[in-house]
């Protein structure tokens, strides 16, 4: 692993695992601005397995704490790192929704606050999103598939060359 990597990725988890932590200390006080968000999200919920977080908020806030701080502990340690940046991507965006709704804000200078935490988590999504396609400098299974695709078309030209070769010998032989 680089230098770069080995720094930046337990940076970019400490927010992850210092959230995942503070959500397991403070549940009670997170879970009705996660009920509210449960709440416009039940029609889409209400069709996947997650349904049955829609009744208990304080159970939604304590799982998702659990993705941070398993996510962020897997890409602080480059375990699985590009999973635990898919996963913890994916908590981001219901968390910023429901965390920093702007939108929804008539004070000014709350609104403002919001906007700034709203900006920063998708911020935070660009560098997830970065860690996810991180290869390490080897090639990705996209690059891979078409290897091997080059491989098995070369391959087939090789063995209908050795077929017609084999056919004219064939031919020649018994001239």
């Amino acid at each position: 692993m680089t230098l770069v990597r080995t720094v930046a990725r337990p940076l970019l988890a400490s927010v992850f695992l210092f959230g995942g932590y503070n959500q397991l200390k403070n549940t009670g006080y997170l879970a009705q601005p996660t009920k509210k968000f449960l709440d416009k999200a039940r029609p889409v919920l209400d069709k996947t397995p997650l349904a049955s977080l829609l009744d208990d908020p304080e159970l939604a806030v304590r799982a998702n704490a659990a993705v941070m701080l398993a996510g962020g502990a897997a890409l602080a340690t480059g375990v699985l790192p590009r999973p635990a940046a898919a996963a913890l991507a994916a908590s981001l965006v219901p968390t910023t929704v429901a965390g920093h709704p702007f939108w929804e804000m008539d004070d000014p200078q709350e609104r403002q606050q919001h906007q700034i935490e709203f900006v920063a988590n998708t911020s935070l999504l660009g560098g997830l999103l970065l860690a996810m396609v991180d290869t390490e400098g080897k090639p990705g299974l996209a690059y891979r598939a078409g290897m091997a695709q080059d491989s098995v078309g070369r391959l087939t030209r090789a063995a209908k060359r050795e077929a017609k070769i084999a056919e004219l010998q064939a031919k020649n032989a018994l001239s």
